[in-house]
């Protein structure tokens, strides 16, 4: 996922059909000169339906298609003839889409399956003919019910990744190294703060053709949950995963404190973040002798924990047994 083409969110305008009218026929053929009504009903307006697709894993193709409209419904017919539905229109969407209502923020749905859908606006219903009005007193009536209008409005469609294992680090913390060592995934690195500024994900193969998807999102630093950085944008990709893994460089000042930190502002931003799962990784241990391992452990905070490096590929396959435990427990 490069980073041009990673969006999670859009602002869309959409607009339902409106109902078709309703007949006002009346019925004439070569051997009825004043026939009674038959005018038929209207058909309904189209839909604007959300559809997931677990083939999506952007919102890329909403970004410059900002205007969705369904087709309005026809008119009745004589004979009782209804008229045609209109078409409804689909956005399709990965999985993990949320849908809001752009004025009030308020959430009205969110995609998780593949091909589930939801009505974001429903057309409106279809007028009834003349025929619906007749009655001992009124028997030939010569109107008929126009259809309802459609509804329109903007929406924001926000993507939450869903991912199994959620990447939770300071910037330069080793996140896209582990994620590029474990999975067949290509995230950018560089010796510099903020390389990665869109999620990634990755799919990581584990024993007996298994596998678990991990979700990289960029650095937090403190004040995230405030704005600061990257702000809080991207807070929102772990929401839905299943464990958080918190990953501190091994020559960090102080392991303890900025494992405290991270934790801080996931219970700023969401209290409920600290249910999951969580697990520290002491990245690029490579660099550390046995001693100073040892040092390091005793002044760890009392979590489950695992010293690794990608780069010379230390303790991947324990922490991936320890990862698939932790997700299968």
């Amino acid at each position: 996922m490069s980073n041009a083409n990673f969006v999670d969110y859009v602002k869309v305008f959409c607009r339902s059909g409106k109902g078709g009218a309703g007949s006002a026929h009346l019925r004439r053929d070569k051997i009825t000169r004043k026939g009674g009504p038959d005018g038929g009903d209207g058909g309904r307006g189209g839909h604007v339906i959300i559809r997931g697709n677990e083939q999506l894993w952007t919102l890329l193709h909403l970004k410059y298609k900002r205007h969705v409209f369904a087709d309005h419904g026809e008119s009745g017919g004589s004979s009782l003839k209804t008229g045609a539905s209109g078409r409804d229109a689909y956005i399709e969407v990965p999985l993990g889409t949320v849908a809001r209502d752009s004025e009030t923020q308020e959430v009205l749905f969110e995609i998780t399956s593949h091909d589930e859908e939801k009505v974001l606006i429903q057309g409106g219903r279809g007028g009834q003919g003349n025929e619906h009005f007749k009655s001992s007193t009124h028997q030939t009536p010569r109107f008929a019910q126009p259809g309802e209008p459609g509804d329109e409005g903007w929406f924001i469609l926000e993507l939450k990744l869903l991912a199994d294992v959620g990447l939770v680090g300071f910037p330069n913390a080793g996140k896209s190294t582990l994620l590029s060592a474990i999975s067949a995934a290509k995230p950018k690195i560089a010796d510099y703060p903020f390389t990665t500024l869109v999620p990634n994900l990755g799919i990581v193969k584990y024993r007996d053709d298994r596998s678990f998807v991990m979700a990289d999102i960029p650095g937090i630093i403190e004040g995230a949950s405030e704005g600061k950085g990257l702000g809080h944008r991207f807070l929102r990709h772990i929401e839905r995963n299943s464990m958080l893994m918190f990953m501190v460089p091994a020559d960090s000042d102080d392991i303890a404190a900025e494992y405290r930190i991270l934790l801080k502002e996931l219970e700023e931003y969401n209290p409920e973040l600290l249910d999951k799962q969580r697990l520290l990784v002491i990245t690029k241990s490579d660099m550390l002798d046995e001693e100073l391992t040892e040092e390091i452990k005793k002044e760890l905070p009392d979590v489950r924990h695992h010293f690794i490096s990608a780069v010379a590929n230390l303790g991947l396959v324990a922490l991936n047994d320890t990862i698939w435990k932790m997700l299968n427990s």
